[in-house]
């Protein structure tokens, strides 16, 4: 029989380049917590969205993702639509481990992959006028790159669960009550101890940047983070970034938006730190200990 090491190491494969695998009893405590933090969502009231893993680079455009983020981003592209380039690359780079982009080859970029869930919904309801919060949630495959990764703590590709409120400053205020102390008693249910600590994103450029210094100047995220600093889901304020740039008013005023990230990955790392190995002996998100 299997210890429970080597069946953690059966159920978790993970890779170089910042890619992890999930199978059996990890994977299905995965599933089990995403489908808690998405049940719980539903009680709030949220309406459930499938997102897929592209997302427009003129979607990204009014907020200037690229220009805060392009360390992080991850490019999509495809080879040319004509025969000759077609051609030269299956002949060059059929068995190639790495292939170079060139603009004789591929066309140009006009998708990336999904950097985080909450960017596909501001462009879903731009241009629209809206009386009542919208409450939003949608699990998402995500990816940035990074300097080094980390197996379930820092990846190239993960999974991020989100719950998103735009709607006026009340409506918001509401939103991260509920969500920061929900949030918390998830944590301490599953035998997690953690705290709240005070963030700014990883902008490629915080002192020329106007979103990384109102951050700094009136902080507006918080992180769960773990005994050793690993964040575990966060609590994002946005004002009316997102309601101004996508033209997006509640009532008369630009919406505010918030969004609380989940980090399933991450979720996973602290409960092996705490509980070890044997996944089937973990506390299981929902039920009450």
């Amino acid at each position: 029989m299997n210890s429970p090491a080597e069946k953690l190491e059966d159920d978790l494969h993970s890779s170089e380049d910042g890619c992890a695998t999930l199978t059996g009893e990890l994977f299905e405590w995965a599933s089990r917590f995403d489908k808690h933090v998405a049940d719980s969502a539903s009680s709030y009231g949220a309406s459930d969205y499938r997102f897929p893993s592209l997302i427009a680079a003129k979607s990204l455009a009014p907020i200037a993702y690229l220009r805060s983020f392009p360390h992080l981003a991850t490019f999509v592209t495809s080879g040319r639509r004509d025969d000759a380039a077609l051609r030269a690359l299956a002949e060059e780079s059929g068995t190639a481990e790495q292939i170079d982009v060139t603009a004789d080859r591929f066309d140009t970029v006009d998708h990336l992959l999904t950097p985080a869930t909450c960017y596909h919904f501001y462009p879903l309801f731009a241009g629209q006028h809206i009386e009542s919060p919208l409450l939003l949630t949608a699990r998402c495959q995500c990816f940035r790159r990074e300097t080094h990764y980390v197996p379930l703590q820092r990846q190239w590709c993960f999974e991020m669960r989100e719950v998103v409120c735009i709607g006026d400053s009340g409506g918001i205020d509401e939103f991260v009550s509920h969500w920061s102390t929900a949030m918390e008693a998830l944590a301490g249910s599953l035998g997690l101890t953690a705290e709240w600590q005070s963030a700014t994103d990883p902008f490629f450029d915080p002192q020329g940047d106007p979103k990384a210094l109102a951050q700094i100047i009136e902080p507006s995220k918080q992180e769960l983070c773990i005994p050793g600093g690993l964040a575990i889901g966060s609590v994002n304020k946005h004002r009316s970034f997102f309601g101004e740039s996508y033209e997006i008013h509640c009532g008369a005023e630009p919406a505010q938006s918030a969004c609380v990230a989940f980090g399933i990955e991450r979720w996973l790392s602290a409960m092996i730190d705490v509980h070890g190995s044997d996944v089937p002996s973990w506390p299981k998100p929902g039920e009450a200990q």
